[in-house]
């Protein structure tokens, strides 16, 4: 039997928040801190609230969305309701790099904090870069456990998940508390070069690459877990931003916490481009005499990504399976177990594809810029679909419906391609050739398809193609600050960026059309409606 009508409606608001939040807090708040302060220094702090901000913003247009359409990977579906099977496709190819290769980078962050063990063995795991042979080996059992806990059923998901997101918040909070309380140096938010000593544009690409959007891409695991939900239209919303804003503190709470806990010895030769922790938390705890914190931490450096990566394994297989709905895999990826309620099929792809990232990219670094520059371009979909359902499909429900959204859905277009150029070239380049990559998969399935309607769906995709084409120019023709060759003034390059998204949302609403998936949509909405109305009758 296969379908996401086995899927079990089960969870809750608690659940999907858990969910949310689980995902947001996972090797991010492990290294994102230390990251963000080797960019931007004691500015870091702001890179946070910047980051929240913009996944806010663009969250608001996928909860109205999700609610429309509860299915299970329901991120991979919306762009395909909105504009057909090229631009569907290529949001949904996007949106899986990025969650996909969270996996791996988890089990990888999991792996490069137990290197600081004070084993002989445990030191022969990280080389200062990267995993060397035997850490991939042991990040590699990591990545299965988090695949067998999904094997069996949701309900095994969510009770364990929650129970571990409970721990997932006391720790961070407790380690800042802790590091604040064993040493705080106020002097280090100005010494050593001022309280932003590579300036703001260091901040903006602290956003983009430290591991910032990673973390909060956790926001969409709600959206994908969807089918499952008891009643979405209030459970989706209340997940998401409530997340989003919890998760926020923590991480302001924890950066805070960092700035002040590093030792002047670290920063009197190089400042804070200099601080190299294997282990930052751990390594300040110990530093400041906090023993029992670095051996909390190094347990937590278990539970923490394996937590995340347990979820992520969850709205993978769900995103697999949406994307064989759309038409862009074979059947046996759409197959759901009828006792367990999972996509076990899908879940088995996953897993190879998460084995494939572990080996070529063996660092949490590496990983956080590849993740974070996909998820960037995922998100552009959604401020487009949604204002493109309002103009086509006006007549489907809205369980949530801002009034706001003509205004906040170009601001997150915007946001979004200014987070695009903020991730640097030639990172920005490089991704883009990822997506390129996945267009033979596309052309596989829908070549051979007969009938006249292959033009309409490469006229509505074109929006996007042209998008990735012309900000990969842009990136790379940008300010040197941001990686590019400095022939567009520095200060120009965010107006243009920010011109272009406009632009581009313009085309990208005026390009959605009637298509098939939509149709399908429509005719599941009203199903739905006559079997309520039916029962209600009775």
């Amino acid at each position: 039997m296969s379908g996401s009508s086995n899927y079990r409606r089960s969870l809750g608001t608690l659940a999907l928040t858990a969910t949310g939040l689980g995902s947001i807090i996972g090797s991010g708040w492990l290294f994102g801190s230390q990251k963000a302060a080797v960019l931007a220094g004691p500015a870091a702090v702001f890179a946070w609230v910047i980051g929240a901000v913009v996944a806010l913003t663009i969250a608001l247009t996928y909860t109205e969305l999700g609610a429309m359409f509860p299915k299970g990977g329901g991120m991979v579906r919306y762009g395909q309701y909105s504009h057909g099977s090229l631009a569907g496709y290529l949001a949904a190819w996007a949106n899986w790099i990025a969650i996909v290769s969270v996996i791996p980078g988890e089990a990888t962050a999991s792996i490069q904090y137990m290197a600081s063990w004070n084993f002989a063995w445990a030191h022969g795991l990280y080389n200062g870069k990267e995993l060397t042979g035997s850490g991939v080996a042991c990040a590699a059992v990591l990545v299965l456990v988090y695949f067998l806990l999904n094997w069996f059923a949701i309900s095994l998901f969510a009770k364990t998940n929650t129970a571990i997101t409970v721990f997932k918040i006391v720790v961070p909070c407790l380690t800042a508390a802790a590091l604040i309380g064993a040493h705080f140096d106020t002097a280090n938010y100005h010494r050593y070069g001022g309280f932003a000593p590579s300036g703001w544009n260091a901040v903006f690409t602290a956003v983009a690459t430290s591991g910032i959007v990673w973390a909060f891409n956790g926001f969409q695991s709600p959206l994908n877990l969807a089918g499952e939900a008891r009643n979405p239209r209030k459970a989706l919303p209340r997940a998401v931003v409530g997340s989003i804003l919890i998760a926020l503190v923590i991480y302001v709470f924890l950066q805070l916490a960092f700035l002040g806990a590093v030792p002047s010895s670290n920063l009197a030769h190089g400042g804070w481009a200099g601080v190299n922790f294997n282990s930052p938390l751990a390594d300040l705890g110990l530093a400041w005499g906090l023993n029992w914190l670095a051996v909390l931490l190094y347990a937590d450096a278990f539970i923490s990504p394996s937590g995340t990566g347990m979820i992520y394994a969850a709205t993978t297989s769900r995103m697999v399976q949406g994307v064989q709905e759309n038409g862009h895999l074979p059947g046996i990826f759409g197959r759901v177990n009828p006792k367990t309620g999972v996509p076990r099929p899908a879940l088995v792809l996953n897993l190879i594809v998460a084995y494939l990232f572990l080996v070529v990219f063996r660092g949490w670094g590496a990983l956080a810029d590849i993740v974070s520059v996909a998820t960037v371009i995922s998100y552009i979909t959604g401020p487009i679909a949604v204002m493109s359902l309002r103009r086509i499909a006006p007549e489907l429900h809205r369980p949530v419906r801002l009034r706001a959204m003509p205004v906040i859905a170009p601001i997150a277009m915007v946001f979004g391609s200014l987070v695009l150029y903020w991730a640097r070239w030639p990172l920005t380049g490089k991704v883009i050739i990822i997506m390129v990559v996945g267009l033979p998969v596309w052309a596989w399935y829908e070549l051979r398809k007969p009938g006249p309607e292959l033009a309409r769906h490469v006229k509505a995709g074109l929006w996007m193609v042209a998008y990735l084409v012309v900000m990969a120019f842009v990136s790379y023709a940008g300010g040197k600050e941001f990686g590019g060759r400095g022939w567009i003034p520095e200060g120009w390059d965010m107006v243009l960026v920010g011109v272009l998204g406009l632009v581009f949302y313009w085309w990208g609403v005026r390009s959605s059309w009637n298509n098939p998936s939509l149709r399908r949509a429509r005719q599941e909405a009203a199903d739905a409606a006559a079997v309520t109305g039916a029962g209600e009758s009775a």
